[in-house]
């Protein structure tokens, strides 16, 4: 079994999440006493808030490319970032280390055409939603990806940054979330691409009709199979 290394605390409630589905899946494939192999670098979530907000990706892929050259030294055999917004950054921690990073969004891009769709919409923090480092991705796939309009936006960036991040789940939120939804699916997606670990804390596969892509649990999945290799 491969080491996995994860960057997290971005936010540790998401990395909670990765680190929970990573060790189930690998009992459920394994059996018995099995658990994942592991090691984890965890950030001050504040820290890089503050980068992000101050537009300083340049402050923020260095920090994260110093944590990851210590996961390499911690002996991990490649990368997970537990985050959606953060890969942002990920040609900065690629260049740190010699070790292979898991990408995200290829891994979610996969699971899309492996449901036979080609348009899906976008959802995730305004930084992931309204960059092209995310949509120019998965478009390098084949798929066509629509985002929110701007009030929408807004709507799902505050309730990730004042509610999810900090564990607060709210029906009122979901509801807001299921409309976005909605109005998505009438312009033409397919399904949605929950790209933003904290929004499966909010939203599920049976909040919506629209399938729905939960990238935490897809990449999580991909790591697995990958460590498993």
């Amino acid at each position: 079994m491969k080491t996995i290394g994860l960057l997290g605390g971005m936010s540790w409630e998401s990395s909670a999440l990765y680190y929970r589905l990573i060790n189930e899946a690998v009992r459920d494939r394994m059996g018995g006493l099995h658990s994942a192999k592991l090691v984890m670098a965890s950030v001050d979530f504040a820290e890089i808030q503050l980068l992000q907000s101050a537009g300083d990706w340049t402050a923020a892929g260095q920090l994260l490319a110093e944590q990851s050259r210590g996961l390499e030294a911690a002996g991990a055999d490649f990368i997970v970032i537990c985050t959606n917004t953060m890969h942002k950054v990920a040609a900065d921690i690629e260049a740190a280390v010699s070790i292979p990073l898991l990408h995200l969004a290829d891994a979610t891009a996969e699971a899309v055409l492996a449901a036979n769709l080609t348009t899906v919409a976008l959802l995730g923090t305004a930084f992931t939603m309204e960059q092209s480092f995310y949509t120019d991705r998965l478009a390098s796939h084949g798929l066509t990806v629509i985002v929110p309009e701007e009030d929408q936006r807004a709507m799902i960036h505050r309730v990730i940054f004042e509610e999810l991040v900090l564990g607060v789940v709210s029906d009122i939120s979901r509801r807001e979330y299921v409309s976005v939804i909605d109005s998505l699916h009438a312009r033409g997606a397919q399904g949605v691409i929950l790209g933003c670990t904290e929004i499966e804390l909010l939203i599920g596969p049976d909040d919506t009709t629209v399938p729905v892509f939960p990238t935490t649990r897809i990449h999580a999945a991909a790591a697995v199979s990958l460590a498993l290799a």
